[in-house]
C-alpha cells in the first residue's frame, strides 16, 4: 500500500530525539503552559517575525478564540470560502456569527478576491481567507479590500505551515494568523495542538486571557473564556519537527515538482495552479479529473490511497440550511468538489512510489 500520507514514516525518522523530548517533560514535572510551551512560542513568534504567538489546544481552537478576541459575536458576519475543511465556518458560528461565503478562483481554488465586495454589509466584521492545502490565498486584494471597509483579516493557516506569500510567511501578514497541529499537517504533533501569530498586543493579551477560562491570575476570572491550552509534550514534540519542517517542505516541493513533469501531458487531468508570488508546500496534492471516480478506483485496485477533499461544500452542509443556500449559488466551487481529488504526498514519498502513482492515472486517462 502506497498510503496518501504516511505519519508512522515521518514520525518514525525523528523518533529518538521526540522520545528524549518527551522524557524532559516528565522529568521536569510541568505539563501545560511551561517552558516547551514559552520556547515554541518565541521560535514560532521569530520565525514568522510577529510580536506574539500564543499556543492552544487545537486549530479549530485557534480560530474561534481569535475570533472572540476580536469581539466578533452575534449579529456580525465575516466573509470566507465555501470549499475548505467545515472547522473555518464553524469557528465562525461557534461565536454567533454568520459565515458568508464567496465562490472561489477556478486556477487556485483560493476565496476569490474579486466576489468579496458584493458580499460586504454593514454587518460584516472580518474576512478569513483559506491557505487551501499549502498555497496562500490572494493576500494583497484581500487586504486593500479589508483597508477599504476597515475589516479583520484572520489568516487561517492550518493547512499552511511554512508557505510563504510575497516573502513573507503565512500567518504574519493579516491581523491575526491560525495554526493547526493536528497530525497529518505539515508541522503536526502526536495528538491535537493549534497556535495563534498576531503582532496586535490587545489581543495578544485577550488571547492569554481566553485560554485559560478568561484569567489572568490563577481563580479570578475577567471574561468567559476557553480551556484551550497546548500541552507540554506537544509543544516539546513540535519543538523537534521544527527543526525538520524545512527539509520536509522542500521534500514536499520536489515530489510536487516531479508530478508536474510526469502528468503534465495528461489531457483528462487538471493539476493544480501554483502563484508566481508564491511558495506552495503542498499539504495535499490535489488533481482535478471528470473521471475521477474512475480513477479512484484504479488506484485503490493498485494497493494506492487517494482521497477527496471536500466531497461536499460548506454552503450545502446540512447544518447550514437555515442560511438559504443551494445549488448553483457557487458553481466553481461546487464543480471542484465534484471533480478533486489527493494522491500520496508526504516528505518520505518515493519518486518510484510516485512512478506506481503516475502509471496508474496516465493508463486509465488513455482509455477512451
Amino acid at each position: 500500500m502506497i498510503p496518501l500520507i504516511d505519519l508512522k514514516k515521518q514520525y518514525g525518522a525523528i523518533q529518538e530525539d521526540i522520545v528524549e523530548a518527551i522524557r524532559e517533560v516528565l522529568d521536569n514535572g510541568q505539563y501545560i503552559l511551561g517552558t516547551k510551551v514559552e520556547a515554541l512560542e518565541e521560535t514560532i513568534a521569530k520565525r514568522l517575525g510577529v510580536k506574539h504567538a500564543i499556543a492552544v489546544g487545537n486549530g479549530t481552537d485557534a480560530l474561534v478564540l481569535t475570533l472572540d478576541a476580536f469581539g466578533i459575536g452575534e449579529g456580525d458576519e465575516v466573509i470566507t470560502t465555501p470549499f475548505t475543511f467545515f472547522a473555518t465556518s464553524e469557528a465562525i458560528s461557534r461565536v454567533g456569527a454568520t459565515p458568508v461565503f464567496v465562490d472561489i478562483d477556478p486556477l487556485t481554488y483560493q476565496i476569490n478576491p474579486d466576489k468579496i465586495y458584493e458580499k460586504v454589509t454593514d454587518r460584516t466584521k472580518a474576512i478569513i481567507p483559506v491557505h487551501l492545502f499549502g498555497q496562500p490565498a490572494d493576500l494583497n486584494s484581500i487586504i486593500e479590500i479589508a483597508e477599504k471597509e476597515n475589516l479583520i483579516v484572520i489568516e487561517d493557516a492550518c493547512q499552511a505551515f511554512g508557505a510563504t506569500y510575497d516573502g513573507k510567511e503565512v500567518g504574519s501578514i493579516g491581523d491575526a494568523g491560525c495554526f493547526s497541529f493536528f497530525p497529518t499537517k505539515n508541522l503536526g504533533t502526536i495528538g491535537d495542538g493549534g497556535l495563534i501569530v498576531t503582532s496586535n498586543d490587545d489581543i495578544a493579551k485577550k488571547l492569554r486571557k481566553l485560554r485559560v477560562h478568561g484569567s489572568r491570575k490563577k481563580y479570578f476570572h475577567e471574561d468567559i473564556g476557553y480551556n484551550s491550552r497546548l500541552d507540554e509534550i506537544h509543544a516539546a514534540i513540535l519543538l523537534v519537527c521544527l527543526k525538520e519542517i524545512d527539509d520536509w517542505s522542500r521534500n514536499r516541493i520536489n515530489l510536487a515538482n516531479y508530478y508536474f513533469t510526469e502528468l503534465m501531458d495528461v489531457e483528462a487531468i487538471t493539476l493544480p495552479v501554483v502563484l508566481p508570488q508564491c511558495i506552495h508546500v503542498f499539504h495535499l496534492f490535489c488533481i482535478r479529473s471528470k473521471r475521477r471516480q474512475e480513477i479512484m478506483d484504479a488506484l485503490e485496485k493498485a494497493g494506492i490511497q487517494a482521497g477527496i477533499y471536500y466531497p461536499q461544500c460548506l454552503h450545502l452542509q446540512k447544518v447550514y440550511e437555515h442560511l438559504g443556500y443551494s445549488t448553483g449559488d457557487f458553481p466553481v466551487a461546487e464543480i471542484v468538489s465534484n471533480e478533486i481529488f489527493a494522491i500520496p504526498m508526504h516528505p518520505f514519498l518515493t519518486n518510484v512510489d510516485q512512478d506506481r502513482v503516475i502509471a496508474v492515472i496516465k493508463k486509465v486517462c488513455e482509455k477512451e
